[in-house]
């Protein structure tokens, strides 16, 4: 009997192992750097003449329409500060000149509606 109950236990510990490992294994799906939340995980597009930043609900889509984020690009001794806006149903998007060099620390504090989402930290590689 004690046998059996250490087998099932090892067992169920294994399973919620890969549980917990496929949980997490979020992959960016547009080329850029992943972030997770609590409630949502966050993808960072960053080029040198446009910031893109993906909401998902943990792969779910989400609605982008009235969110808004304020991104903090630290490159060295440079701090650039960028609004980001809806652009289209799946990202939210600022056009301009920015430093994204490696080694570019990243953050970007998300609202949707006037209520606070959340704040992701990147640093790009």
């Amino acid at each position: 009997m004690r046998k059996t109950a250490i087998v099932f236990t090892v067992a169920l510990a294994l399973c919620g192992g890969a549980a917990l490992a496929q949980k997490d294994d979020h992959k960016p799906m547009n080329g850029g750097i992943v972030s997770h939340g609590k409630e949502v995980d966050y993808e960072l597009v960053a080029k040198p003449d446009v910031i893109q930043l993906y909401l998902s609900d943990h792969g779910k889509k989400m609605d982008h329409s009235k969110a808004s984020a304020k991104v903090t690009l630290l490159a060295g001794k440079e701090k650039q500060e960028v609004t980001l806006a809806p652009a289209g149903n799946d990202k939210l998007e600022a056009k301009g000149s920015f430093k994204v060099a490696a080694g570019t620390k990243v953050v970007a504090v998300v609202s949707n509606g006037g209520k606070s989402v959340g704040t992701a930290r990147f640093e790009i590689k």
